[in-house]
């Protein structure tokens, strides 16, 4: 049977093998910042477990606030980095109580209350792996079940904290000297062990879960206008069946060749991501736009008439007709060509109806350029006038 002294060596041991190995993966992959807060939050937690296991052996007021405040502080720095992870930006929300509950700590253990620095820095652990919990619970929006995993962790965790201020506070231990020595601290060691185990697992697992879907970010995504590319479309539109009220704008820059050819393509590059900022300014929900290639674009749009997608189209088309791009020849504005296709009350798939679209850009094209085409009602292309710049 394990006594205390070896249950706390042995969470060190397990803390420090798992900070090295954060370490390891963060230097194979320095854009997992989260990995190296985690890192850094374990090793906080191991000089805690080490100066505390020092502390059961020469109790000393000074080594009493540094272990309590290595204590809150690893477990701050593991919570940001799980805010780190899911995306929220606010850390004063954590910090601030956290900190404050340090300085609390600190004040009344100088007095001489030890016992109730204790119970402060153990609500303080309590409220931050609740805290951690509840953010992978709700926010989470990848492998549920990794992400309720680490939810139950935390929280196994943190029951296990709070039973060991709730004794303190039940035998009414407000003044200690030393370390507190119960039921509830030798199953919060083993507790804690287990459960900082398996979240430094997690977090591996975590790193490649990310590592995964920022890779599939980039092969769905075009490098120079940030849209997202032709196989974007494919997999968020190739299996869908487009109603009566979905629609797919098509857009070729015109003379786009010419343009690289007399200004340059860095040039036809500022055009391109022009182009593509124009679109952007129309975003809204269920509007998606994309770069097929070269400088043909396309924007699927949904829970839309056909008259209001034509007219969206039309109205980015003006929009790109007022643009300017500064070039060593003077001002150069551009103008777009534009054809639709649109979905029917049986559902089309979405190659006929980008064939639609397709037919449609090429009748703009012969008509003249700088225009949106869309079929009327006998299925023939309507050509409509040029568009209109300011």
């Amino acid at each position: 049977m394990l006594d205390f002294s070896s249950l706390l060596l042995a969470a060190a041991l397990s803390g420090a093998c798992l900070s090295v190995t954060l370490f390891a993966i963060w230097f194979t992959a320095p854009r997992a910042r989260f990995v190296l807060t985690v890192a850094c939050g374990m090793l906080v937690l191991v000089a805690h477990v080490v100066l505390f296991w020092r502390y059961t052996k020469d109790a000393g007021p000074w080594l009493c606030q540094i272990v309590l405040a290595l204590l809150s502080l690893g477990f701050l720095v593991i919570c940001l980095s799980a805010m780190q992870y899911l995306g929220f930006r606010d850390y004063r929300r954590a910090a601030v109580p956290t900190l404050a509950a340090m300085a609390a700590c600190a004040i009344v253990t100088y007095l001489g209350f030890d016992g109730i620095g204790f119970q402060i820095t153990y609500a303080a652990v309590t409220a931050l792996l609740a805290a951690i919990g509840t953010m992978f619970w709700m926010k989470g929006d990848h492998d549920r079940r990794i992400l309720l995993v680490v939810s139950f962790l935390s929280g196994a965790c943190g029951i296990s904290f709070a039973l060991c201020g709730l004794v303190l506070l039940v035998q009414g231990q407000w003044v200690l000297g030393a370390a507190p020595e119960n039921w509830a601290e030798r199953l919060n060691t083993v507790i804690a062990v287990a459960c900082m185990t398996g979240l430094g697992a997690l977090t591996l697992s975590l790193h490649h879960l990310q590592a995964q879907i920022e890779l599939k970010a980039e092969t769905m995504t075009d490098p120079l206008t940030g849209l997202m590319n032709r196989r974007a479309l494919n997999e968020l539109y190739g299996d869908r069946s487009f109603g009566p009220f979905m629609a797919i704008a098509m857009f070729d820059l015109d003379h786009f060749k010419t343009t690289n050819d007399v200004f340059g393509h860095p040039v036809g590059d500022q055009v391109l991501c022009r182009f593509a900022a124009v679109i952007n300014k129309y975003g809204r929900a269920g509007v998606d736009a994309f770069r097929l290639g070269g400088e043909e674009f396309a924007l699927v749009m949904s829970r839309v008439t056909p008259e209001k997608a034509h007219d969206m189209a039309s109205r980015i088309g003006v929009a790109f007709g007022t643009e300017i791009v500064a070039t060593h020849r003077g001002p150069l504005r551009s103008s777009v060509s534009g054809g639709m296709g649109f979905g029917s009350a049986a559902g089309r798939p979405l190659d006929e109806v980008l064939a639609q679209a397709d037919a449609a850009l090429y009748a703009a094209k012969r008509a003249g350029r700088n225009r949106v085409i869309a079929q009327d009602k006998t299925g023939q292309p309507n050509a409509g006038p040029a568009l209109k710049t300011a």
